[in-house]
């Protein structure tokens, strides 16, 4: 069977932390937002300097750093970015993700020597489209998420060799037409295209009779009513042979608002299901049920294949909820030593001195240890850990590394 270059895994990141978790669990390249112009405004985000780390950090390890400045722009926006985008030729990112033909220009103008790639918010679904934006300059084109993998190959045989196809094949999915939606504006004031998206299609709805002002029926699928908007996320972990054969050569995970634990559990997941299969299709097979139940381990909220195979219908909705399935909690990620040979680690969620807890490591090995003992920054002894972001050491009864992540099972 045909299979091209090994691709690329892409890892969203939050915030420092989490970029330096995607690199130790498994990324080859890594997207972050700036404290502007990507779509992800209430997300941490990265600051300048930790931009600036950030980007040394991944280089350190061979891997590369995109950055999101995918808003649709509007005239008043124009300046800032300008200046924004020469900061970037500074600070030197891999590439910068772009969706408004103005925010495109500019980048080429105000730092021309960082690729631009083409956010999927571009509705990019067929090979006239990225044909135009590589004649423009792009060096890769994100798919739109409406897209079956058969349109995907057939755009592949259509454009250059050297125009690189990106398409996201885990997280979460949007309601909107490759995520350009209008809901959240028209009912609360917040732009999903410019970053404020409320997330109004995981609301609860009722139904108006429009003759009767102020009647409504209420939807039911349940006793809570309907979600009538509520996508199924997205997950692609059984069928890598079709994303690579399709030509795809970077594939993309959604999540630049989750937690390190969520973006260790998918990268280390995905990182192993490409590797099994570039090592032997039967490894891979016979994998399968392994790469599930470590995806299960992180939050999600029931998994489709969305538009990969066939149109979505009245299964690849949930009607009944708006929650997340919760498998594991994070505790925290081991990030040194001290001299009596306790770990340290800043506890994000409450743990007990008895507690029998899960170790995962970037090299795909989990371990079950049980807390022996837990001390406080001053070496005080303490039963459990009460305080969110509280630096803490505990003697865990096993040797750990630095990244290890602690998490427990809830589920």
């Amino acid at each position: 069977m045909f299979k091209r270059e090994k691709p690329e895994l892409l890892i969203p990141a939050s915030n420092l932390e989490v970029l330096q978790v995607a690199v130790q669990y498994g990324a080859d390249a890594i997207y972050i937002g700036g404290e502007m112009y990507g779509l992800r405004a209430k997300a941490k985000n990265f600051s300048k300097e930790d931009m600036i780390e950030g980007i040394k950090y991944a280089h350190k390890y061979g891997k590369k750093v995109y950055v999101t400045c995918n808003i649709s722009a509007h005239n008043g926006d124009l300046a800032g970015a300008r200046k924004y985008f020469e900061e970037l030729g500074e600070i030197g990112p891999d590439a910068l993700i772009i969706s408004d033909a103005g925010m495109f220009e500019l980048a080429g103008e105000a730092c021309p020597n960082i690729e631009r790639h083409i956010s999927t918010q571009a509705n990019n679904t067929n090979f006239n489209t990225f044909n135009f934006w590589h004649q423009l300059g792009a060096t890769r084109v994100v798919t739109a998420r409406e897209l079956s993998i058969e349109e995907i190959a057939d755009i592949r045989k259509n454009i250059p060799d050297d125009l690189e196809i990106e398409t996201f094949i885990h997280g979460a999915m949007c309601m909107a037409y490759s995520g350009r939606c209008s809901l959240s504006s028209f009912m609360t004031g917040r732009d999903a295209n410019k970053g404020s998206c409320t997330h109004a299609c995981r609301w609860k709805y009722n139904v108006v009779e429009e003759t009767q002002t102020g009647e409504y029926e209420t939807l039911e699928e349940s006793e809570d009513g309907t979600y009538i908007f509520n996508s199924k996320d997205l997950c692609m972990i059984d069928h890598i042979p079709d994303i690579i054969n399709a030509g795809i050569d970077s594939l993309k995970i959604e999540g630049r608002m989750k937690t390190a634990l969520y973006v260790a559990s998918v990268a280390r997941t995905y990182r192993q299901a490409i590797d099994d299969y570039y090592k032997d299709p039967a490894l891979y097979e016979q994998n399968i049920p392994h790469y599930w139940d470590e995806i299960a381990k992180c939050t999600y909220r029931k998994y489709t294949t969305g538009f990969f195979y066939n149109k979505p219908d009245q299964e690849t909705q949930i009607y009944d909820n708006n929650t997340y399935i919760k498998g594991y909690s994070y505790l925290g990620k081991i990030s040194g030593k001290n001299a009596e040979g306790l770990f340290e680690l800043e506890q994000r969620n409450k743990f007990s001195v008895g507690e029998e807890l899960e170790i995962m490591k970037p090299s795909g090995e989990n371990i079950m240890a049980t807390v022996k003992r837990i001390t406080d920054e001053d070496g005080a002894d303490m039963e459990s850990c009460p305080h969110p972001k509280q630096k803490i050491f505990v003697d865990f009864g096993v040797e750990l590394d630095e990244f290890d992540i602690i998490r427990r099972r809830e589920a």
